[in-house]
């Protein structure tokens, strides 16, 4: 059930979903340490394969069948499969990128979801939205930097990951009218995990060290979690509203990326992560006056 749509409620929104950017920070830091040395679908299929575990034992007992229950199943396979998708062009896209880098292109999103409200949802996007998206996406070229030395085809894996990503938070919208944030979060996550299973079989390596399985359980504890305040975020507060607070990630992976790898992102990742943020923000403004 939705929350109505007044200031203490997308204030509340926006302060769930800077702790879920916090989280998958820390998931995506630790899936590229774990990359280095493991097949990625392996990383992949444990991410999910520890969500919906670790999911089951907290939310069973508490839920019952109710965490089961839906009447929309389709869209929850649906979800399921971008899951898979996006999770795994992220973690292969991280073996070659910064975070900064990743997350940096990451914030066209909010552009996306706007592109994708106004020929899907028939709303009107006025001389200064186009003004903001089209250099949002300017500012991902500055980042990318095509044809140059520091170009890399990661970068439109992670691109097409922003796209993907852009519709499957307009989905959670959809979905978190009808059910609640557990069932939400919980349902894609099986589905992914048992989806992968194959693939993981066949390209199955055990983990060298106990800190290799200890990050690879903590990476279904951080999806879990941070999915599930996604999902009550967006009872709180509409898409348009919070997206624009994904900005704040690309501090979290700087520093993350800094202190763990020894990372130190070239200044047209900055210049460019400067531009989409801007552009991002001014969209969160447009629509907070609206």
């Amino acid at each position: 059930m939705l929350h109505a749509d007044n200031a203490r409620n997308r204030l509340i929104g926006i302060g769930l979903v800077s702790s879920t950017y916090l989280l998958f920070t820390l998931l995506d830091g630790s899936a590229k340490w774990l990359v280095g040395s493991m097949p990625v679908v392996m990383v992949v299929w444990l991410r999910f394969a520890m969500h919906a575990l670790i999911g089951g034992a907290v939310l069973l007992p508490l839920r019952g069948a109710e965490l089961l229950k839906t009447s929309h199943m389709r869209w929850h396979a649906l979800r399921a499969l971008m899951f898979v998708a996006m999770t795994g062009i992220n973690f292969w896209a991280l073996q070659y990128l910064q975070l900064t880098v990743t997350s940096s292109i990451f914030f066209t999103v909010p552009m996306i979801i706007a592109l994708a409200s106004a020929s899907m949802l028939g709303e009107k996007l006025d001389r200064g939205r186009w003004i903001a998206i089209i250099a949002g996406f300017a500012g991902v070229l500055v980042i990318v930097r095509p044809g140059s030395a520091g170009f890399h085809p990661a970068m439109l894996a992670s691109l097409l990951n922003a796209v993907l990503y852009a519709f499957f938070m307009l989905m959670t919208r959809r979905l978190a009218a009808y059910d609640s944030p557990a069932t939400i979060q919980y349902l894609p996550a099986v589905g992914a995990a048992l989806v992968l299973t194959p693939f993981a079989i066949a390209a199955w390596e055990w983990p060298d060290t106990w800190l290799e399985w200890t990050l690879a359980c903590l990476l279904g504890v951080l999806g879990a979690t941070g999915h599930y305040l996604l999902a009550v975020a967006h009872r709180y507060a509409s898409s348009a509203v919070i997206a624009p607070f994904l900005y704040q990630q690309v501090i979290y992976m700087a520093a993350f990326g800094y202190l763990v790898f020894g990372d130190v992102p070239a200044p047209a990742v900055w210049v460019g992560a400067a531009i989409v943020i801007g552009a991002g923000l001014y969209l969160f403004h447009r629509e907070r006056r609206a």
